[in-house]
């Protein structure tokens, strides 16, 4: 099975060693998206609102770096410091997936890295690479 790595300078960088997404299998994992101004590297300041839409601005630029878009995501994980911030987060993330919806899990947890409120991490259907025969076309 082939293993395809996924970089775009539209999201944050990887801050330790793992890549922003990974294709295999029919399927692209992108990593877990804190709120990180992808051209600073820096955290976003400002409410739960601004932070969870810069996460999801950073999913979504990784998704068309690899060829997919949000309807291609079939499976999300939500990440949050305090389930209070859940009816925030769900407003921003409902903006994003106004049909169809992905499965999905939302926990809270203790720490996220660099004191992030919200990290969101997606699996999503790859497209098929052009076959040979098809490349040619």
């Amino acid at each position: 099975m082939d293993k395809g790595i996924i970089h775009t300078d539209k999201a944050p960088a990887a801050s330790g060693p793992y890549s922003q997404a990974v294709k295999a299998g029919g399927f692209l994992f992108v990593s877990g998206q804190i709120p990180l101004d992808p051209n600073t590297g820096h955290l976003v300041m400002g409410d739960m609102q601004h932070q969870t839409l810069r996460v999801m601005k950073n999913i979504e630029a990784i998704l068309h770096a690899a060829g997919c878009s949000l309807d291609s995501v079939v499976r999300a994980t939500i990440y949050m410091k305090d389930i209070h911030d859940y009816t925030v987060i769900n407003e921003v993330y409902s903006q994003f997936f106004k049909t169809a919806p992905p499965a999905r899990a939302a926990v809270e947890v203790s720490h996220l890295p660099k004191e992030a409120r919200v990290e969101i991490e997606v699996v999503a259907i790859a497209p098929e690479a052009p076959s040979a025969s098809r490349a040619s076309e």
